[in-house]
């Protein structure tokens, strides 16, 4: 998805992608992977990379690939990618490293931090906060003025009224509506949505689907 809007701003040349655990010369999307973060150094000084953007969709794990880089390479430029069919409204900001796929809408006065993912027709209506590493499932709906903690991940589908507060690393489930605030570290689904359970800011969103813990897209 990232490769498509990358393609169709056409403002960067893609120069590959960087993959822990696919070989070096496999494809995707036309592109080959080219190594790792390590090999990212190298690829800097023979002016190969100016800038890249982390794919991935975990928000915990983006993270650790941003720190890793920044590691690495200290001062490192992260691109945003944002699909020519978003709709962006007037005073946004929108932080480095972030994705806004298509026909997403963030409207007027609203904040997006830094690599954060909002996904396919997500809307994120005025005055909105979104913290860095937080997430916008595909259809994810906001009211106006609303605060998402970093990390935190609004699921597929999940809406959210106005004026309420996600804590930070918390999940809300697919098709939830969330009527008050949630805390922090939390996972919280249904309608009304009331929190289900606690979990660690490295938890995966979907525990295993024979435990029937957490829907499916939470």
């Amino acid at each position: 998805m990232v490769i498509d809007i990358l393609r169709l701003r056409g403002r960067y040349e893609i120069v590959g992608l960087l993959d822990t655990y696919k070989s070096h010369g496999i494809t995707c999307s036309g592109y080959e992977v080219i190594g790792t973060c390590r090999d990212l150094p190298g690829l800097i000084a023979s002016a190969s990379v100016a800038g890249a953007i982390v794919a991935i969709g975990d928000n915990w794990v983006r993270s650790r690939i941003v720190h890793e880089v920044r590691d690495l390479v200290p001062g490192f430029r992260f691109v945003t990618a944002v699909h020519p069919s978003a709709q962006i409204g007037e005073d946004v900001l929108i932080g480095q490293g972030t994705a806004i796929m298509a026909g997403v809408v963030v409207n007027p006065g609203s904040r997006v931090g830094e690599f954060c993912i909002l996904n396919t027709r997500a809307s994120l209506d005025h005055d909105s906060v979104m913290e860095p590493y937080s997430s916008l499932g595909p259809a994810a709906t906001t009211g106006g003025g609303v605060y998402v903690g970093a990390f935190a991940s609004i699921s597929i589908g999940a809406t959210v009224v106005q004026e309420i507060r996600i804590g930070a690393h918390t999940v809300i489930g697919a098709d939830a509506t969330v009527l008050h605030d949630i805390p922090d570290e939390v996972v919280a689904y249904g309608t009304p949505a009331r929190i289900i359970r606690s979990r660690k800011p490295s938890d995966p969103y979907l525990k295993d689907r024979r435990s029937r813990s957490v829907p499916e897209g939470a």
